[in-house]
């Protein structure tokens, strides 16, 4: 009889041992080994298990790079332009898509919503592992979703899952969620660093053979990182984050990850009584300004993905009462507002030592850009010097530590894109400074932070 062969992994960090022993020798945590079942010498590989199951695909075969037909993977658009736009314009066959976000961010809802529409053109299985399949039916019901050809799965072991959907041999699969499916070789939990790697690993491999797409529904930890190891990250082909707080109206899904499209593409869907509805102009809801003028408000172009998205940005300086001024930056890195008050202290000539400073991106958009740094510091300015701008005036562009205005990428199209939501005065960068003039908008190019300065 052959050797049944064994190995012991971390349920914490996901090591490797050859061994059991007390203590993870690659995190240093205790009584965390957890035992896994490897096969025999003459025992199977996932490969030819699948192929035993009658589950075969391009794999099995060896052909030159010339030779693959990409006409016979056509992307599936699902009719919801946001979320195709984040998966780079529709889903790949084949493919491994997984969704994070906070518990109520509506990935479970999200999904539903895209099943029940493609079911009614292409064979769709959902498999729940966290809810009843009434409570399923109860949501679609809710949302007034077609349901009658949608298929369901109430189960959370992944071989009778894939067996399932041999049977079926579905197009397009969601896996509800990834933390709770568990595999019978493992001896540790679901949930844990060895199940939720090894559940993730065998399905993608099924993806493959099958031509079939897969979407992992996944949590997040208190910190916002998606739970679990991060190899499961690069297991897959698209990451994507469902992101919004309960107190807000409006979801930003934003892709991390995308081995067939654009990195950080951002969707924006709102949460109604009937499911997520997408937001066509995002620009639009974000510039939702109050009729009253106030110091400290300016809008800014940020390129997200493969389009510009007006935002705006304010700031509110204030006298310190503590020995100790804050600095409180919501939707932008505190880090880089320091950095911006020290270069505006230095090069703009303004001291805020004593003073308290606030900032806050309208909206709930995350800020990872540098274009926005010209905008941050005239905010600064405007409610230090308590006189407000102009609301028909954007900036952008990159401040640099020695004072200079860098450029930043695609600038014609942001500066087309404020002229379409009316703004008739622009800041931008001098390399940025358009060719051609732009019907309605009056272009103000500068180089240094004093000449933007000036140019309030």
């Amino acid at each position: 009889m052959a050797k049944q062969k064994s190995a012991f992994l971390c349920n914490d960090c996901g090591t490797e041992h050859g061994q059991w022993q007390g203590q993870c020798a690659s995190c240093g945590e205790w009584n965390t080994l957890s035992k896994i079942n490897l096969g025999t010498a003459s025992s199977p590989s996932a490969s030819a298990n699948f192929k035993r199951q009658g589950i075969t695909g391009s794999l099995s075969s060896v052909t030159t790079l010339n030779d693959i037909n990409l006409k016979d993977l056509p992307r599936i658009v699902t009719g919801i332009g946001e979320f195709d736009r984040v998966l780079g314009d529709g889903i790949v066959p084949g493919s491994a898509v997984l969704i994070g976000g906070n518990p109520g961010a509506g990935k479970s809802t999200l999904l539903l919503q895209i099943l029940c529409r493609l079911s009614q053109e292409f064979k769709s299985l959902y498999v729940t592992g966290e809810e009843s399949l009434q409570q399923v039916a109860l949501r679609a019901k809710r949302l007034d979703l077609p349901t009658d050809k949608l298929l369901m799965l109430a189960k959370t072991n992944i071989n009778e899952i894939t067996n399932v959907a041999q049977e079926q041999q579905p197009k397009i699969m969601v896996i509800d969620s990834i933390q709770v499916m568990h595999s019978a070789d493992i001896a540790s939990a679901p949930g844990s660093v060895s199940q939720v790697r090894e559940c993730a690993a065998y399905l993608v491999q099924y993806a493959k053979q099958t031509n079939t797409a897969i979407f992992f529904v996944g949590h997040v930890t208190k910190d916002g990182n998606l739970a679990g190891p991060k190899v499961l990250e690069h297991m897959i082909d698209c990451f994507m984050m469902l992101e919004g707080g309960d107190d807000s109206r409006y979801r930003t899904l934003r892709g991390q990850k995308n081995r067939f499209g654009a990195v950080n593409e951002l969707g924006v869907f709102a949460m109604t009584e009937t499911g997520l509805k997408e937001v066509k102009n995002p620009s639009a809801i974000f510039l939702a300004r109050t009729e009253e003028i106030s110091p400290g408000s300016l809008v800014t172009v940020l390129w997200e993905g493969t389009r510009p998205l007006l935002i705006e940005i304010q700031a509110l300086v204030d006298s310190s009462q503590f020995g100790n001024p804050r600095r409180i930056a919501v939707g932008l890195d505190n880090n880089r507002l320091a950095m911006q008050l020290a270069v505006l202290h230095r090069h703009g000539g303004l001291f805020m030592a004593d003073q308290d400073v606030f900032v806050n991106v309208v909206g709930g958009v995350r800020v990872t850009e540098t274009s926005a740094d010209l905008a941050l510091i005239l905010a600064i300015v405007s409610s230090f010097k308590d006189k407000a701008l102009d609301q028909e005036l954007v900036v952008f562009g990159e401040v640099g530590l020695a004072g200079e205005i860098r450029p930043v990428p695609n600038g014609q199209q942001r500066l087309q894109e404020a002229a379409k939501h009316g703004f008739t005065r622009a800041i931008v960068p001098k390399a940025n400074a358009p060719k051609k003039a732009i019907e309605g908008m009056k272009v103000i190019a500068v180089s240094r932070l004093s000449e933007a300065l000036a140019a309030l």
